[in-house]
C-alpha cells in the first residue's frame, strides 16, 4: 500500500488495474521495474547548492543578516499630504 501510495491517486489507479488486467506475478514485475526506474533515475537529480547523491557537496551561504530598519519620514511629501486636506 505505501508503495502504491507513493505515486499517488495516478499510481493507485494504474497499479490497481494492472492488478485487475494482469496475473500477481507480471503486475508485481511491472511494479517493481517502476520502482527501481524511479530509483535509479534519482541518482542523476541534482539541486542548485546542494550535493547530489553520488557526488559534488553543499555550498554554505552565510546567513543573511536582516534586521528591520524604520522608515524615515519624509517630510516634503507629508507636508504635500496635510496641505491638500
Amino acid at each position: 500500500a505505501g508503495i502504491v501510495g507513493a505515486g499517488g491517486n495516478t499510481g493507485a489507479v494504474c497499479f490497481g488495474l494492472g492488478f485487475r488486467q494482469l496475473e500477481y506475478k507480471a503486475a508485481f514485475m511491472i511494479m517493481g521495474s517502476c520502482i527501481m526506474a524511479s530509483s535509479a533515475l534519482s541518482l542523476v537529480i541534482f539541486i542548485k547548492g546542494h550535493a547530489g547523491l553520488i557526488c559534488g557537496k553543499d555550498e554554505v551561504e552565510p546567513p543573511k543578516e536582516q534586521t528591520l530598519a524604520v522608515p524615515t519620514p519624509d517630510t516634503e511629501k507629508a507636508d504635500e499630504v496635510n496641505a491638500e486636506e
